[in-house]
């Protein structure tokens, strides 16, 4: 395994983030998504994306890409987004390619394993730091306590049960952190209706409905993240 693997308590304090200057206004982003690749490539494709928009903003992708000449070190490091990954731990999946997207362009990364799952999502080579906590609900407190934000790629039951608890703790104003929700090819487009539904008929208030923020690629995702709402 490379990385560090650590064992957390329900009281464990937050490590220091990257030593690495951002402009981005978040250190970490916790992202939920799916164990399995799914059926279509685009998810597969979102994820890695995702990855490497926690590490370059559009500017330094072109630069990377050659599409742009550089023309200063300085204007390079501008252009860096420097955000660090948090996630449910495992190495497979959406979540192995997110995983190793991020910490291939040089974030720190960190998964929230809990002990009973470790068997069946660490599975081969890992990256990053791992943080053994003993269940479920140890797991998403320290993968909430991490983040500046929360972000969900496609998934299944256990995506849409994080994704779920942390809008809901948003509306109890247990947090004020950003929920986005990137619905590639239209794949949360029945839980968008579903919210819009609850609002019309009385069970989320409008303001509420405010809370999830979706976009259809990562880096529009991000940069609507990126602007505080009030």
């Amino acid at each position: 395994m490379d990385g560090e693997e650590r064992e957390y308590s329900s009281s464990s304090s937050s490590s220091s983030s990257s030593s690495s200057s951002s402009s981005s206004r978040f250190k970490r982003i916790c992202v939920f998504c799916g164990s399995s690749l799914g059926k279509k490539t685009s998810y597969q494709l979102a994820a890695i994306q995702l990855g490497e928009e926690l590490v370059l903003g559009l500017i330094a992708q072109l630069i990377k890409s050659s599409v742009f000449r550089l023309s200063s070190l300085s204007f390079f490091f501008q252009a860096e987004r420097s955000i660090d990954l948090v996630y449910g731990g495992g190495c497979v999946g959406l979540m192995g390619l997110v995983s190793q997207a991020a910490f291939s362009g040089g974030r720190h990364v960190i998964g929230v394993i809990p002990r009973t799952l470790m068997p069946r999502e660490i599975i081969g080579e890992t990256v990053g730091e791992a943080r053994i906590v003993p269940d479920m609900h140890q797991r998403k407190a320290e993968m909430a306590r991490q983040a500046d934000a929360f972000l969900a790629l496609p998934g299944g039951y256990g995506t849409l049960e994080e994704l779920m608890e942390v809008i809901t703790w948003a509306q109890l104003g247990i947090h004020d952190k950003p929920v986005g929700l990137l619905n590639v090819n239209g794949y949360y487009n029945f839980l968008l209706s579903f919210i819009d539904m609850a609002v019309e008929e009385g069970f989320v208030a409008p303001t509420a409905r405010r809370i999830v923020i979706s976009a259809h690629t990562a880096r529009e995702l991000i940069f609507k993240l990126e602007v505080p709402t009030k």
